[in-house]
């Protein structure tokens, strides 16, 4: 029997939710678009008007790396509920510090900064980073310093210092508080991971953040940590996750994912299995609050979550956000 272009694509993603199905407490999303391509995965709806900005840019000619870099873009210059970009929730003395990371296949390239203040596009930056430097990471004051003499936008930053200055009269000799400060809002913080599989077989993966709302100044969450909030293997594929960025930290989480995909599991099944190993392994169990993205060479993509998530999926012919559902506790 013959089967048509749509109807091997919903049996291909009929399959893979199948899956999913037959391991035990797995409760994930994911489908297959192998002639469909580009595959663009993000997180949250937000995310969807990176993807497809991603997708205009490997229309006219550029890489997965300048998808994802001005895919991106996008959410930075939008600054959705406050999460991502310079206009982001604040740290506990009242000032912005951004998180980001950007990751390329070929090569196995990386750049990154953390803690930078006032830039515009810090995915920009950790571009840069990779791009023209010898390092992997800047942060703080080095960061900034690198991006503007790089030429990218930013804003003014001099009242920050006064604003540091404060905070340190107010912290520094205090007598140390035996109560534990109190949890941020749940929403108080999130993050855009954004995944794309190129036509040509690349894959490359961006992050970045405004973190944590009220962080203790100079905090750096997962975002911008290779392994963590994103990795990529272009013989494998990609993930990249947003929460509690330090419960990702703790568990190399989407190296985790990655992994799990080497060994031969979808995406679906790689997110849900290492958000079930963490849970097993942790103290929080279930209450991590992480979500994870994933795609692969095969043009798959998954996703999973221990809390309330969506994610956004565009291809060259469709862009939908997903609900995901949270795990069945084991």
């Amino acid at each position: 029997m013959t089967l048509s272009r749509r109807q091997f694509l919903s049996s291909a993603s009929a399959a893979s939710a199948l899956g999913c199905a037959g391991f035990p407490g797995i409760r994930a999303v994911g489908g297959q678009t192998p002639s469909d391509r580009p595959l663009i995965v993000s997180t949250w709806p937000f995310g969807k008007e990176g993807n497809e900005r991603a997708r205009q840019e490997i229309a006219d000619g550029g890489t997965s790396l300048d998808a994802v870099e001005q895919g991106v873009r996008v959410v930075e210059t939008r600054g959705p509920d406050r999460s991502v970009g310079h206009r982001g929730r604040p740290n506990a003395a009242g000032y912005v510090q951004q998180d980001a990371c950007i990751m390329n296949g070929p090569g196995h390239q990386a750049g990154s900064v953390a803690g930078i203040e006032g830039i515009i596009h810090p995915i920009s930056a950790a571009r840069r980073v990779m791009e023209h430097t010898k390092h992997v990471m800047l942060v703080g004051e080095g960061a900034r310093w690198f991006a503007l003499e790089q030429g990218l936008e930013s804003v003014d930053v001099s009242v920050h210092a006064a604003m540091k200055q404060k905070w340190i009269d107010d912290h520094l000799g205090a007598e140390p508080s035996e109560e534990a400060p109190p949890a941020p809002p749940a929403d108080s913080h999130d993050t855009i991971a954004l995944l794309v599989l190129h036509p040509d077989g690349d894959i490359a993966g961006g992050c970045s953040t405004s973190g944590m709302g009220n962080k203790l100044p100079g905090r750096v969450g997962d975002s911008p940590i290779l392994g963590a909030g994103l990795y990529v293997d272009n013989e494998v594929g990609a993930a990249g996750g947003t929460g509690v960025g330090e419960n990702a930290l703790r568990h190399c989480a989407s190296f985790q994912v990655v992994e799990r995909m080497r060994q031969g599991k979808s995406p679906a099944e790689a997110c849900a299995e290492a958000l079930h190993d963490m849970a097993r392994h942790d103290p929080l169990g279930y209450e991590l609050n992480l979500s994870f993205v994933a795609l692969d060479t095969q043009g798959r993509w998954g996703a999973a979550t221990t809390h309330s998530f969506s994610c956004s999926v565009t291809t060259a012919s469709t862009s939908e956000v997903h609900k995901i559902q949270r795990l069945d506790r084991r």
